[in-house]
């Protein structure tokens, strides 16, 4: 197989993991999982969360593609698509676990419109406190937070936090 077409499997997992991410948090996250994920949509008492299981159950499938393609011969086309994986993944740590949540202390701030959008599109996400009446699953594709605006307001605010949470996802009117 060559060089050019191992990296455009690369690149196609890369943009299928966002999603099936996207299917695996609207529909089993705020679904049957929530008892996992429940914890990442309440203030953290410490450095770690149940929902962080979900990092591993994720990994996985990457673990079992990269050792398919390296160590057991099923191909190198595997192994790139394992590779795709574990990079969305880690797009996903450092997007989410260290720009948004801050689980690591940075002084990094959103610039770009598009940073700002999906930043912004994410906290929309959590002034949602409920399993129900959230807005925005993607990570790395969200909708214009005016939009999610409208669908929170059109839900009658479900489950939305109180203010200190409107206020900092841009709520507060």
């Amino acid at each position: 197989m060559s060089a050019l077409s191992l990296l455009l499997i690369f690149f196609a997992t890369v943009a299928t993991m966002e999603g099936f991410a996207y299917v695996m948090h609207r529909w089993v996250m705020h679904g049957p999982g929530w008892f996992l994920h429940a914890s990442h949509h309440r203030p953290r008492t410490g450095f770690f969360e149940a929902n962080d299981l979900y990092f591993v159950i994720f990994a996985m499938p990457s673990i079992l593609m990269l050792l398919g393609g390296v160590q057991w011969g099923w191909g190198n086309w595997a192994t790139a698509c394992g590779a795709g994986i574990a990079a969305y993944g880690a797009i996903y740590l450092g997007f989410h676990d260290i720009i948004v949540h801050q689980r690591v202390r940075h002084r990094y701030v959103a610039r770009s419109r598009y940073m700002k959008r999906i930043v912004q599109a994410h906290r929309l996400h959590h002034a949602v406190e409920t399993k129900e009446g959230t807005v925005s699953f993607g990570f790395l594709i969200a909708p214009h937070p005016t939009t999610l605006k409208r669908a929170l307001a059109q839900r009658g605010r479900h489950g939305v936090r109180a203010a200190k949470g409107l206020s900092d996802t841009g709520l507060s009117e």
